[in-house]
């Protein structure tokens, strides 16, 4: 997954700005500087939150959301009542599109990579350890925190309904 390791590079590049600005003086060229970095981090932060999310950040409404995310339904077998019900296949509406990345979005990266190379790609957790460069029993622990953040939000959710 070429975009969560350039996630990657990007948040390590931000924390070298941040340790750039923290090093900076109260000189009025260190000034000058700091204004900069902080530019430079802004400018980091925006492309991060792109790429997480794949909209522009802050548009909520636009044409860049309307097909982004109809993708096969993420199925969670501990999250259904019976394994003797299938779902049958269907188009997601506009709110459960919004839900379900709003789910994603608060998995941390690790958490969402092994979730969904787990839930949504079929991959074993040995595969994934492999592929990520992690012990299976990271992975394990990855996609139990999410699975434990999803259903948190799935609860919530329901309760509100």
């Amino acid at each position: 997954m070429w975009i969560d390791k350039m996630i990657i590079e990007y948040e390590e590049g931000r924390k070298d700005l941040y340790k750039i600005k923290d090093r900076l003086g109260e000189s009025q060229i260190d000034k000058m500087d700091r204004t900069q970095v902080n530019g430079m981090i802004n400018d980091m932060s925006f492309a991060i939150d792109w790429m997480r999310t794949g909209r522009r950040p802050g548009n909520l409404r636009g044409i860049d959301r309307r097909s982004a995310y109809q993708r096969r339904i993420l199925v969670d077998m501990d999250l259904m009542p019976s394994l003797d019900i299938q779902p049958e296949p269907r188009e997601l509406g506009e709110d459960e599109k919004q839900a379900l990345v709003n789910m994603l979005i608060d998995l941390s990266h690790r958490e969402r990579q092994c979730y969904l190379l787990h839930m949504a790609q079929g991959w074993s957790m040995q595969e994934i350890a492999d592929e990520l460069g992690i012990s299976k029993p990271s992975v394990q622990v990855f996609i139990k925190r999410a699975k434990n953040k999803i259903k948190r939000k799935l609860s919530c959710h329901t309760n509100v309904i």
